[in-house]
């Protein structure tokens, strides 16, 4: 891992210093917190890594000026700190080493911030899902990632069309449309992914996931309003790997996947990921409307990586999704109201390319460029009414990033294209093109102060000229950290909704042309680590002016008047001791819209939510406990109630390794709560203004979900 560290500082750092004719002497002492040295320390300063004798002392020959210095030795915390160098002369400096806790891990944020900088000294909170918490989730919903986002604090999965099975990730309180999601730092996903997307990214190729809260448009621009969910895929290693996972659930649905990996030289290596999933349409509470969507889906990704071991790499990942998704009515059954069936259905065509190409430049810079190019096909049907849309992104993007002194700075261009086409609805065609640059600089002021600022000018074709800057800040002190984050951006709007996502665009009524919505967040968390405890509170708010939002009674989509705001706090608290970890969260949300002079908590946003997680893991299997709370919610346009009941949701997990299988079963929601247990029936006495029959759903439809499988590794 150390080695790991060293790379990455070396690609930030790497300067030219043979050239350089006024240089100066350091002479490091690295100690512990008891004054004892620490030998054999890595100390790494222009690009050039000394180690410590015996007596914990380097000594370094470098240019005059400010230099930053780091250093890295495994158990401990790493440090870095900036030193002014005099010509000629040979300054002394004592830099006293923590202790590694035992909950820390070494985790770099790789494309949500751009500097490629270690989780720990970044400003602006970043967090991160590993691969063992990408695992768990995987062997619990396999075919999709709806579960590890779902239950992770601050983000909840908002069922969008319960027909369908669709949905979205709301950021705290913030609607789904406002979150973007990247993968590699890629949208290949496009720039406004459909409620079905989630359910379509099969999680076993995961590294980690990275996810950025509150406005993110410095970074992304008009796509991430909400903030940002950044999906890494695991690289080849130096050996083949092979696995496959065969996985059976109760409410008949079937997944299989396939993960190959292998180097195809010394720079070259290669990653497959196929999968094919089946769900049987079915209807659990008998009332002739399915609760579960049949769909047949095959996904296909295959990933190149090149990496010449000097600072340049190449990266490429292709995939495509195909899939027919059936709801609505059963077969043979009929909606009471009407007496005739009423099949809803979505077919799904996705192909996306997309590529990183990195290159160091005068052995100080490294030059970055990202592409894209995804393209989406659907077929809809809403009972007597089908509509037919097409979708397109294209993206480029080109940086620069450099390390002068105390400052670590990113600077670039970029443009995006995203077009709509429906087909059956030519008016709402819509083709966007938005340029943008922006520039960023992370300062290193002190080693427990460091800011980072950021700025993106971006001009949207329909909306016009936009600025959204970001600025963070952390401090830290004896195991405290503290970050301050605030940021303004925009969010050029369209007909696509998660209420459109539902009932489709045949029935919708724009009387009036859309603004441009524009947000503001602010966000202050304080993490305090003391061994294998690590405890994290997080207050938040933001505030969107001229939310665009659909009157459900008359099914228009309009700007409101007032602002949507959003306030509320996190906690969070670890314990990792292996081979154990629990896991305890709390969210409370107040998130607030006024419409028609009104003012009411924005709809299916629970105030509170609670999770409570253990796991037990070793090499020969693991077994998890999970427990979560979601408090009442306010309903809107539901003609049986307008509040929700709370409800809880418990979960078993067990996997055990027999010689080269691993065994799984996991057991999701055992308490078998369901919406329709409650005194509301699921379909409405009448057709919605919007075509719906049904309400919305707050609570799970399925009920209990036993799941098992196997793994093999080969």
């Amino acid at each position: 891992m150390r080695s790991v560290i060293i790379a990455l500082l070396a690609l930030g750092l790497v300067g030219d210093v043979t050239g350089q004719a006024q240089t100066g002497s350091v002479r490091v002492e690295v100690v512990t917190g008891t004054s004892e040295p620490v030998a054999a320390a890595d100390v790494v300063a222009e690009g050039v890594t000394y180690q410590t004798d015996e007596l914990g002392i380097a000594v370094l020959d470098v240019p005059a000026g400010v230099v930053q210095v780091t250093v890295v030795r495994e158990g401990f915390v790493p440090i870095t700190l900036s030193i002014d160098v005099v010509v000629g002369r040979e300054q002394r400096v004592s830099v006293e080493l923590a202790q590694a806790p035992t909950v820390e891990e070494e985790v770099t944020v790789v494309a949500s911030t751009r500097t490629e900088r270690r989780i720990e000294d970044q400003p602006m909170r970043v967090e991160v899902l590993n691969r063992e918490e990408v695992e768990e989730k995987m062997l619990m919903t396999p075919g999709d990632i709806g579960m590890l986002l779902n239950e992770t604090g601050g983000l909840r999965v908002q069922t969008t069309s319960p027909s369908l099975g669709a949905s979205s990730v709301r950021i705290q309180g913030m609607r789904g449309r406002y979150t973007r999601f990247l993968s590699d730092g890629l949208p290949v996903f496009g720039s406004q992914p459909s409620g079905i997307g989630l359910l379509q990214i099969p999680p076993m190729d995961l590294h980690q996931v990275e996810v950025v809260k509150g406005v993110a448009s410095a970074f992304y621009g008009a796509g991430a309003l909400g903030g940002v969910v950044n999906l890494l895929s695991r690289r080849p290693g130096d050996e083949p790997e092979r696995e496959v996972l065969v996985n059976q659930t109760t409410r008949g649905g079937t997944d299989g996947l396939l993960w190959l990996s292998t180097p195809l030289s010394d720079r070259w290596g290669l990653t497959f990921l196929g999968g094919g999933h089946v769900q049987d349409q079915t209807d659990v509470d008998g009332d002739g409307w399915s609760d579960l969507a049949h769909y047949e889906r095959g996904v296909v990704r295959p990933r190149l990586f090149w990496d010449d071991g000097q600072g340049q790499s190449f990266f490429l990942t292709v995939g495509t999704t195909v899939e027919n998704r059936n709801g609505g009515t059963q077969p043979g059954a009929v909606l009471p109201a009407t007496g005739v069936p009423y099949p809803k259905a979505l077919e799904t065509r996705r192909f996306d390319v997309g590529m990183l190409w990195q290159m160091l430049a005068a052995r100080r810079y490294v030059v970055t460029a990202r592409a894209t190019t995804a393209r989406q096909w659907h077929e809809h049907q809403f009972g007597e009414v089908r509509e037919q849309d097409r979708h397109g992104t294209d993206f480029a993007e080109v940086t620069l990033r450099g390390s002068t002194g105390r400052h670590t700075w990113v600077g670039g261009l970029a443009v995006e294209r995203d077009t709509y086409d429906p087909t059956d609805l030519p008016h709402f065609a819509y083709r966007y093109t938005t340029p943008g640059v922006f520039v960023q600089d992370d300062i290193d002021i002190r080693p427990w102060l460091a800011l980072s600022a950021s700025g993106r000018l971006d001009h949207h074709s329909e909306y016009g000229t936009f600025f959204s800057p970001r600025v963070s800040a952390l401090l830290r002190s004896d195991g405290w950290s503290t970050r301050l984050s605030t940021g303004s951006g925009f969010f050029g709007p369209s007909v696509l909704t998660e209420e459109t996502e539902a009932a489709g665009l045949t029935r919708l009524q724009v009387n009036a042309p859309l603004q441009a919505e524009r947000g503001r967040s602010v966000s202050i968390d304080v993490t305090r680590t003391q061994g294998p405890f690590s405890y994290t509170a997080t207050f938040f708010g933001s505030r969107i002016a001229h939310p665009i939002k659909i009157d459900r009674p008359t099914y228009t989509l309009q700007n409101l008047i007032e602002p949507t705001t959003n306030r509320g706090v996190e906690l969070l608290g670890l314990f990792r001791r292996s081979p154990f970890a629990l896991t305890a969260s709390y969210t409370y949300v107040q998130s607030r819209e006024t419409e028609g002079g009104v003012t009411s908590d924005v709809e299916l946003t629970p105030r509170h939510s609670v999770g409570l997680v253990g796991m037990w893991e070793n090499e020969d299997g693991r077994v998890g406990v999970e427990w979560y709370h979601t408090g009442r919610q306010r309903l809107e346009d539901n003609p049986y109630r307008g509040t929700s009941e709370p409800y809880n949701i418990v979960g078993v997990l067990i996997e055990r390794r027999v010689g080269p299988l691993r065994l799984f079963i996991n057991g999701e929601n055992l308490t078998d709560t369901r919406q329709t247990r409650w005194d509301d029936p699921f379909l409405r006495p009448d057709r919605a203004a919007d075509g719906r029959w049904t309400v919305d759903a707050w609570a799970p439809l399925d009920g209990r979900v036993i799941n098992g499988g196997v793994r093999v590794g080969f």
